[in-house]
């Protein structure tokens, strides 16, 4: 066991646990929960049975949180495969550095419990469980799908910043965050400023390439805005 906490908005006791292959069932049980309760399908890469017995079986790292028998939320790391579609390709790394990139792959909270705070609990626990590894990562990283505001809020809340923003998976538009880990900021003055609204797509590629990143998300009016910065 990883964790034993309160679920304030549903005054219930839950556990967190390292997920296993036997957990099987309860993992995909889930994901269909909340893929079917979604308004915007795109807005979740949900994974398939032979990505998440991948991970499973030592590729990466899932911890479970647990109310009673009922798995109620979860979290994945993936250590990716060295191929064309690695993230490390997007956001400028060199070739020697991709082996240690590790992803945050899917979060998931059932629709129930939402409002205890589990993705952001999941997301402290699994990177403290990541360095008991021994394994020498140092970049962590992930995409999220423009407007998808609780993953937006939970990379940032991180202090993982927007690095790229491209079609990925075919043909699906992403932000691809990525974290340095061993430091809590990304290190060096602040030059230039900039907040541009979220659907403005050409805008934010503009940025990036000039070498901005994204550090926070703003709500103006029920308007959306990435705050970049340029060092």
């Amino acid at each position: 066991m990883l964790f034993e906490g309160k679920l304030e908005k549903n005054n219930r006791d839950y556990l967190v646990r390292l997920l296993n292959l036997d957990d099987m069932g309860k993992i995909t049980e889930l994901q269909a929960d909340v893929v079917e309760d979604l308004k915007e399908k795109g807005n979740l890469q949900p994974l398939t049975h032979g990505e998440y017995t991948y991970i499973l079986k030592g590729n990466g790292l899932m911890i479970g949180a647990f109310s009673g028998t009922e798995l109620i939320a979860f979290r994945a790391l993936l250590i990716p495969p060295l191929d064309d579609e690695h993230l490390g390709h997007d956001i400028g790394l060199q070739a020697s550095e991709l082996p240690r990139v590790i992803y945050q792959e899917i979060s998931i909270v059932h629709p129930y419990y939402r409002g205890n705070r589990l993705q952001q609990t999941l997301a402290h626990l699994i990177m403290e469980e990541l360095r008991t590894l021994g394994q020498s990562f140092m970049y962590v990283a992930c995409t999220v799908a423009p407007f998808n505001i609780p993953s937006l809020k939970d990379k940032f809340k991180q202090g993982m910043e927007v690095a790229a923003l491209k079609m990925k998976y075919g043909n699906q538009l992403r932000y691809i965050f990525v974290k340095r880990m061993e430091s809590e900021d990304a290190g060096g003055e602040i030059s230039n400023i900039a907040k541009v609204p979220m659907g403005d797509i050409e805008g934010q590629q503009a940025l990036l390439k000039c070498g901005w990143r994204g550090i926070s998300l703003e709500e103006e009016d029920g308007d959306y805005r990435i705050l970049y910065v340029k060092r």
